[in-house]
């Protein structure tokens, strides 16, 4: 597009609606993903009761988090003694297989020396050399959810990834984004091991925030990477890099081990599996599985059926970066007319996107740009802005806490791609609906299935997908 209008200044002196997500919580998503691990917000008690609060609310289970507890006279003095009384105390009561501590606004304002910090908890602890650490720095105040969860996925890699004299045949290693969410990733290891491969994906979701009932309490996460497992990086045969926020801990990984890399930018999309799905033939040496192919074939006939429904029509689209990039992507594969396209912080990823308006801003722009779209593209903090601007919204992204099963939502390779197209395709396919179900019989529209739920106008229920304002 060559009329695209990137990073219009904004005319506000605060953002009235965040979008925007702190890096310490996208950090400690990343250590979830870890086994029996058990990330530490090194601030103030607020930081980690805010951030635990929406992880619970978004994924509906305990989350295991931390916090060193720091009040306003260890703020001012330093917070080591803070930390390394938490770090002990963990680790008595939990011995978790590993704690990741995550800096906040709090400390770094202050500037406390975090790698100094923990040479100085080795030396005072020898009993504890045991104990695994990854101690990452994730201001608040500096980029966003998707920063600090690419900042831990690099920390665990530099520290337990080690070097291999020999290969592993059939073992790829995965660094998976924070846009895939826990059903995703349970879809890519799925395809993956369709082709006879071994993964190792980190951090692995899949296996610690798909939702499980243990049979005891623990207060550590319930499954994930293991620690060996980082450390067998070394010998696997190739690195799958997914999404622009992983290239960083891709880079580091193949600096300690000389895995190469193989770099996807998304993995929803015909052409993007194809790629996907290209590629580990090519690694295993075996035809693409029967699976496979009819899914793809599904998808064909999916993009068939619902370009009807999707041409031409105008949505706005808020999400964290390689999210945005993703689906913007994918919209426009169908032919959609992406107006503007809305980041909560500034990334490299955004150079690609395509819209006819990118920035950097928060849910009372996308409420701006979306009068007389057709639909909103976002995560449920975004719901108050649709209603403002009479635009539906369809719920993608983190957090989404009025809906269940928002973890288990798959979006990539052909199934997910086409149940993505079903999705979005079937909103405006209802609308129709309805709005011949309204319009269409004056006699019989109100007290039947329609946009007015059969109580009428002035029923209680305020408007439908026709448009009706229920008034």
């Amino acid at each position: 597009m060559t009329h695209i209008h990137r990073f219009p200044a904004s005319s506000k002196a605060a953002s009235t609606n965040p979008l925007k997500m702190s890096a310490p919580l996208g950090g400690a998503l990343a250590f979830l993903g870890m086994d029996r691990s058990l990330p530490l917000f090194h601030g103030s008690q607020g930081c980690t009761a805010f951030g635990m609060v929406l992880l619970v609310r978004h994924f509906r289970e305990a989350i295991p988090l931390q916090t060193t507890a720091m009040n306003q006279v260890s703020t001012i003095l330093g917070g080591y003694e803070n930390l390394e009384e938490a770090l002990k105390t963990i680790y008595e009561r939990n011995k978790p297989s590993l704690i990741g501590v995550c800096t906040t606004g709090v400390t770094e304002t202050k500037g406390e020396d975090l790698e100094g910090h923990l040479k100085t908890f080795r030396m005072r602890n020898p009993d504890l050399n045991d104990l695994n650490l990854v101690f990452v720095s994730t201001p608040d105040f500096n980029g966003g959810f998707e920063d600090g969860y690419a900042a831990v996925v690099q920390g665990i890699v530099e520290s337990f990834a080690e070097p291999a004299e020999q290969r592993v045949k059939g073992q790829v290693n995965i660094l998976a984004g924070c846009h895939l969410t826990p059903g995703d990733v349970e879809e890519i290891r799925d395809i993956v091991e369709g082709f006879g491969l071994t993964p190792i994906i980190v951090p692995d979701l899949s296996l610690s925030m798909s939702g499980r009932q243990p049979t005891e309490f623990t207060a550590t996460s319930l499954g994930g990477t293991t620690v060996d497992q980082v450390r067998s990086m070394g010998a696997s045969e190739v690195t799958l890099v997914l999404g622009e926020q992983m290239r960083r801990a891709a880079a580091a990984l193949e600096l300690k081990t000389d895995v190469p890399s193989l770099f996807f930018d998304r993995l929803t999309g015909l052409e993007a599996s194809d790629r996907f799905v290209k590629a580990l033939a090519e690694i295993s040496g075996r035809p693409v599985p029967a699976r496979l192919r009819r899914q793809r074939e599904s998808l064909v006939d999916g993009m068939l059926d619902g370009h009807f429904f999707l041409t031409r029509k105008k949505m706005v689209v808020a999400l964290e970066p390689d999210h945005l990039f993703t689906v913007t992507s994918y919209l426009q594969d169908l032919g959609v007319d992406v107006v503007a396209a809305v980041a909560p912080q500034q990334a490299a990823v955004l150079e690609k996107v395509k819209a006819g308006t990118v920035m950097v801003g928060d849910h009372s722009d996308v409420e701006a740009m979306a009068k007389g779209c057709d639909l909103i593209v976002s995560n449920s903090h975004g719901r108050m802005g649709a209603a403002h601007a009479g635009v539906p919204l369809y719920r993608m992204g983190l957090p989404m806490f009025d809906r269940l099963g928002s973890g288990l939502v798959v979006t990539v390779g052909y199934r997910g791609s086409r149940d993505l197209l079903f999705a979005l395709a079937n909103i405006f396919l209802a609308a129709e609906t309805d709005h011949d179900s309204h319009h269409g019989n004056q006699s019989h529209e109100h007290g039947h299935d329609g946009c007015c739920g059969g109580s009428g106008h002035g029923g209680g229920r305020e408007g439908g997908s026709c448009g009706c304002t229920g008034a």
